[in-house]
């Protein structure tokens, strides 16, 4: 979903940069008046770039101005639709579990979220742990956001959620590997009074 995402975007932003580029080039070139084709919309700086009888064509036809509004409304429908799915992430589903007998099971992406942060969040020092499962079925990858507790110490903590909670998770999924990131903070807490 990602790499689709990121294809559509290139293609996307290279159509509306080459669209800004022709069109702004067409119109500098009339404006310095430089020779341009006889086919060119603009033939110098007086012209003007929609003339009055183009902009009140259409005025009086009754279809004319419902037709603007919706083909703008459409237009913006499908911009913020564009924006919100940048901002999503694609979350994991389902995780394929090798049985060893030639055949898969479908372990819930869900269920294995709320099983690594219990085990995550039982470790000493972690006020809360927050987990989400991306990439493939076949090869899925996790983002651990571990809520630390002012006495904990990162490294252990990090040390003690790779070598169990992961672990865990690894084996009893069957997986060669289960690459994560992971994002550590510290609760907001009052500094203690020394006397």
């Amino acid at each position: 979903m990602t790499v689709v995402l990121r294809r559509v975007n290139r293609v996307l932003l290279g159509l509306a940069g080459l669209l800004l580029v022709l069109g702004g080039g067409a119109v500098l070139a009339a404006a310095l008046d430089l020779s341009v084709p006889s086919w060119w919309p603009w033939s110098g700086p007086d012209d003007v770039l929609l003339s009055a009888a183009d902009r009140q064509r259409w005025r009086d036809e009754g279809w004319w101005w419902p037709v603007v509004i919706a083909a703008l409304g459409i237009i913006v429908l499908l911009a913020l639709w564009w924006l919100l799915v940048q901002f999503r992430r694609a979350r994991l589903r389902e995780v394929l579990v090798d049985t060893g007998d030639g055949e898969a099971a479908i372990l819930r992406g869900r269920a294995l979220e709320a099983v690594l942060e219990a085990e995550a969040t039982a470790q000493d020092g972690v006020a809360r742990a927050k987990v989400s499962l991306t990439g493939r079925r076949a090869a899925p990858r996790t983002r651990v956001a571990l809520l630390l507790e002012p006495y904990a110490a990162p490294g252990e903590a990090l040390s003690i959620l790779g070598t169990e909670a992961l672990a865990h998770a690894r084996t009893s999924a069957g997986l060669p590997a289960l690459p994560t990131e992971a994002r550590l903070r510290a609760v907001k807490h009052r500094a203690r009074r020394v006397s």
